[in-house]
């Protein structure tokens, strides 16, 4: 027997509407009929680039988070625009966070980093075939880049130095490329 898991919104109420996030409560009807309230944060998505420079080195940024007051290391990754397409903003975030450009783009996956609790979604790209340029970081935004191997990355992963999830799941995905044994679209 197949059980029903879907649950059905009643109603609910934005609790929080700010110019980046929403907060909403929603009453929700349960598979067995009953009834809950389900919180959540409505997210418009984000993009993740995988710089592989041309030495075969891997760029990275490292970022002080606010909320969980910490210095992160992350691969360069930014907000969808209202309207925007995917690529164009991997593109635009790559040039204003690193001043790099990229002749070649792959897509490789879409992740779901907090289902409990967000419907955020991140659209993953290879870039490739690297160029430098000028840095443009939005107002307000301080980071530093640096450059690692994958197998750097992979024992930086292993330590906890990178606890990131996107940038994990994004040096395993870089781990398969390089080796051959899986191919992004």
């Amino acid at each position: 027997m197949v059980l029903e898991l879907k649950e059905t919104r009643v109603d609910g109420e934005t609790v929080y509407d700010g110019p980046f996030l929403k907060v909403e409560r929603d009453r929700v009807r349960l598979p067995d009929g009953s009834s809950s309230h389900r919180e959540f944060i409505r997210h418009p998505g984000a993009v993740v680039i995988l710089p592989l420079l041309p030495s075969g080195r891997v760029l990275l940024e490292r970022q002080f988070r606010y909320p969980n007051g910490q210095v992160f290391i992350e691969f360069p990754a930014g907000k969808i625009d209202p309207g925007e397409d995917h690529l164009d903003c991997a593109k635009r975030e790559l040039e204003e966070e690193t001043g790099y450009t990229a002749a070649s783009w792959r897509f490789v996956c879409t992740i779901h980093n907090a289902i409990a609790y967000s419907d955020e979604h991140l659209e993953l790209f290879l870039a490739e075939d690297l160029t430098e340029g000028q840095q443009r970081l939005d107002e307000g935004e301080f980071l530093e880049t640096f450059s690692a191997t994958v197998p750097e990355l992979l024992e930086m992963v292993r330590r906890g130095e990178i606890t990131d999830v996107k940038t994990i799941i994004g040096t395993f995905w870089l781990e398969k490329i390089l080796s051959g044994s899986w191919t992004p679209t």
